[in-house]
C-alpha cells in the first residue's frame, strides 16, 4: 500500500507519467471494436426482457426438493411456454412465464401444485400486465434523456461545452457496452436493471469530473507559457487522478462483485444478478472511458482551437530550439577535453639540431 501511495504521489507530482494522450488512437480503437461488438450482440442475441416488461406470471414455491430442471420442465409442459426458473437462496423456487391471464395462471397453478405434490394454497402467483412493463421503459427512457441534458447543461456551464460532449460520449460509450454484454451474457432484464443503468451513470461522470476539474485547474492562463501543450497538461491531469480513480473504482467494485458472484453464482440468489452486472460492468467501463475516453477527446478538441494550435506551434519551435542548443552543446563539450590543433606528443627520443661543420667566424 505505501509503494501505491508512493506511486500515486510520484503520478501527482509529474515525477513520472504515462503518456495517455498520445496513446489515444490505440485507446479509441479499442473502444470502437468493443462497442461494435456489443452493438452486434444486442442485434443478432437481443435482449432478454423480464416478464416485468413483457406480462406474464410469476409463481413462488414453499422450500422443495425439485431441482431447477425438473421445475422448468412441469412449467413448460403446464404452460406450453418457454418458462424461467429461479433456486433462491432460502430453497424456494421462482417461476416466471410470460403472456399468460388470470385464467391461465390459475390452471398452471394447480398443475405445478400437482406437481410438485404440494397444496395449490403453498403456492403463490403474482400476475403482471405488460402496459407496466412498457410504463416503466418509457420512465426509464425519459429519465435517462433528463438526466443526459442536465449533464451537458452543468458541465457546459461549469467547465466548457468541449467537456459536456466529451462526458456525453463517455456515458452513451458506458451504456452501451453495459446493454450489450447483457445481451450477449443473456441475463433477464427488470427493473433491477433499469435501476443499474441509472446508477452506474453517476459513477461513470464522478471520474470524469475528477479529471475535468485538475484538467481546468491547471489550463489556467496556458497560452501565457510556452512549456506545455493543451495534450501535455490534459495528460499530467490524467497521471494526477489515475491512482484515485484506481482506489475508487476497486472500492466500488469489490461489494458489487460480492453481489455477483458470490450472491448471484454461489448463493443462488438469482434478482441479485439483474442489478449487480449492470453495476459491475457500469463500474469498470466508467472508469474506462474517463481516463481513455472523455480526456482524450477534449483535448482533441481543444486543440482545433487556434489559440491551442498556436500555442503548439510556439511550445514545438521551443523545444525543438532547445534540443538543438543541447545538441550543440554536447558537440562543444566533446572537443573541449583538447585543442583540436595541438601537436601530438613526441614519443621516444627528442631530435637534435646539427651544427654546419667548420669554424666560427
Amino acid at each position: 500500500m505505501s509503494k501505491l501511495g508512493n506511486l500515486g504521489a510520484r503520478l501527482h507530482r509529474g515525477e513520472i507519467s504515462y503518456d495517455f494522450i498520445g496513446h489515444r488512437k490505440i485507446w479509441y480503437g479499442i473502444s470502437i471494436l468493443i462497442t461494435i461488438t456489443a452493438i452486434v450482440g444486442l442485434a443478432v442475441r437481443g435482449l432478454n426482457m423480464g416478464i416485468d416488461f413483457q406480462g406474464g406470471a410469476v409463481f413462488t414455491t414453499e422450500k422443495t426438493s425439485v431441482s431447477v430442471s425438473q421445475a422448468e420442465t412441469y412449467a413448460e409442459e403446464a404452460s406450453g411456454h418457454t418458462a424461467v426458473v429461479q433456486k433462491l437462496g432460502n430453497g424456494t423456487l421462482r417461476i416466471q412465464i410470460a403472456g399468460m391471464d388470470t385464467q391461465q395462471s390459475d390452471e398452471i397453478k394447480d398443475k405445478l401444485a400437482a406437481d410438485f405434490k404440494v397444496d395449490p394454497e403453498k403456492i403463490g402467483a403474482d400476475l403482471v400486465g405488460p402496459s407496466w412493463g412498457d410504463q416503466i421503459a418509457n420512465k426509464a427512457w425519459q429519465g435517462l434523456a433528463i438526466f443526459m441534458v442536465l449533464v451537458v447543461i452543468y458541465l457546459a456551464i461549469a467547465f466548457e461545452w468541449r467537456m459536456a460532449i466529451a462526458a456525453l460520449v463517455a456515458l452513451i460509450h458506458d451504456i452501451t457496452i453495459t446493454v450489450g454484454i447483457y445481451a450477449l451474457v443473456g441475463f433477464e432484464v427488470t427493473p433491477g436493471t433499469v435501476i443499474g443503468l441509472l446508477t452506474i451513470l453517476g459513477y461513470s461522470l464522478y471520474d470524469t469530473v475528477v479529471v475535468f476539474d485538475s484538467l481546468k485547474e491547471q489550463t489556467k492562463d496556458i497560452t501565457k507559457q510556452t512549456r506545455w501543450t493543451y495534450s501535455d497538461i490534459a495528460n499530467r491531469s490524467i497521471n494526477g487522478t489515475l491512482v484515485r480513480s484506481i482506489n475508487t473504482t476497486v472500492v466500488a467494485l469489490l461489494p458489487v462483485a460480492g453481489l455477483l458472484f458470490i450472491g448471484g453464482g454461489f448463493l443462488g440468489a438469482g434478482t441479485l444478478n439483474d442489478i449487480s452486472l449492470s453495476l459491475f460492468v457500469g463500474l469498470a467501463a466508467g472508469a474506462y472511458s474517463s481516463i481513455f475516453i472523455a480526456t482524450p477527446l477534449v483535448a482533441d478538441l481543444k486543440e482545433r482551437e487556434p489559440q491551442m494550435k498556436a500555442l503548439k506551434k510556439r511550445v514545438l519551435a521551443k523545444r525543438a530550439q532547445a534540443a538543438a542548443e543541447e545538441e550543440l552543446a554536447e558537440a562543444r563539450g566533446t572537443t573541449a577535453d583538447g585543442p583540436e590543433d595541438a601537436t601530438p606528443a613526441v614519443v621516444g627520443p627528442r631530435a637534435t639540431r646539427r651544427r654546419p661543420s667548420g669554424k666560427r667566424r
